[in-house]
């Protein structure tokens, strides 16, 4: 291995990865989802939000909907 590489004659090119990056943004989550959710973390040793990221993202790659039925 050299202790240095000229690296001036590199072509750049696009990240291939730029359109999978993260957003940040600003959501409100109940107390006892966010407790579950770093209990389930905690078990499996990812990180709380990456992992309601991935049942996110499962969600949607499944086309799931959300049935909802308000008690009257």
């Amino acid at each position: 291995m050299k202790k240095e590489y000229d690296l001036s004659k590199m072509k750049s090119r696009k990240n291939p990865y730029a359109s999978k990056l993260k957003k940040p943004v600003t959501i409100r989550l109940s107390e006892d989802v966010i407790e579950y959710s770093k209990a389930m973390a905690g078990e499996s040793g990812v990180p709380y939000q990456s992992l309601i990221n991935l049942y996110l993202r499962d969600c949607a790659n499944q086309h799931r909907k959300v049935n909802i039925q308000w008690q009257a």
